[in-house]
């Protein structure tokens, strides 16, 4: 993909529910800078592998490597989780994960959501925070928000809010669960130009999303994923320009609207 440094390197990892095999021994490489989008159908494995990037679920086998650091794990097999809690919290302050659902404190205003992690888990100078905070929501579009509360927001709007509470915490990178799921196409764009501004600011991110025109139009390198494997990846021109496996193309076919060859 890159000759950048990987911010975010996963190797051969495989992730179990039981009997079940989600990860089959997966690799997945996002360089600083870049954007790197997952596709595929529901149950391939995509949101699975997007929480063992953050640590939020325990795999069984292959590496997690944030910035050069490995993770240390105890035990073997069902029985593997990280070995330094310390390491955890480490990398999954400087890794933040927007979820599917916006998970806002209903008790919080919506600044107040923003603030909170940064003052209460970092420590940050509260004066500060806040002027950060105000400064994301206005990159969000939600700026004239952030004295009202998350269930005087519309789904769209709390969603971007989550973006920003996201970014106010100044990771080293970002994983978004299906960003714009919540949206309308007209909000859904404002969304993407974030996530492009983010990039060029140098931000790394790994987007799992059903939106193919996002994924062409934002990403650096797509990875479709079919049953816990990767099936193909590659540029964005290339994998929906001219998709080489038959799943992939299947799966193109009813994914609309999608991206056609120039």
């Amino acid at each position: 993909m890159s000759d950048t440094k990987p911010v975010i390197e996963i190797r051969d990892l495989h992730k179990s529910y039981g009997s079940l095999e989600v990860l089959k021994g997966v690799d997945i490489s996002a360089p600083a800078g870049h954007v790197v989008s997952m596709i595929g159908s529901s149950g391939s494995g995509k949101s699975t592998l997007l929480r063992c990037c953050n640590l939020l679920e325990d795999s069984q086998q292959g590496e997690v490597i944030f910035e050069g650091e490995p993770v240390r794990w105890k035990g073997q097999g069902l029985h593997r989780r990280p070995a330094d809690p310390k390491q955890v919290t480490r990398i999954r302050t400087n890794l933040a994960m927007v979820f599917q659902q916006f998970n806002l404190w209903a008790h919080m205003t919506i600044l107040q959501n923003v603030m909170e992690a940064p003052v209460t888990v970092l420590g940050r100078d509260r004066a500060e925070v806040e002027a950060k905070a105000r400064e994301y929501l206005d990159k969000v579009g939600i700026g004239d928000k952030a004295d009202a509360w998350p269930a005087q927001l519309s789904g769209g709007q709390q969603q971007r809010a989550a973006i920003a509470r996201a970014l106010c915490m100044e990771p080293r990178a970002l994983l978004f669960d299906e960003p714009t799921s919540a949206l309308d196409p007209e909000l859904e764009q404002e969304v993407v130009r974030v996530i492009k501004d983010l990039a060029e600011e140098g931000r790394t991110m790994i987007i799992v999303t059903h939106d193919m025109r996002m994924a062409h139009d934002v990403a650096d390198h797509v990875v479709f994923l079919h049953q816990g494997l990767i099936e193909e990846q590659g540029p964005p021109a290339e994998l929906f320009g001219n998709p080489k496996s038959e799943r992939l193309r299947q799966f193109l076919s009813h994914s609309a609207p999608h991206p056609q060859p120039a």
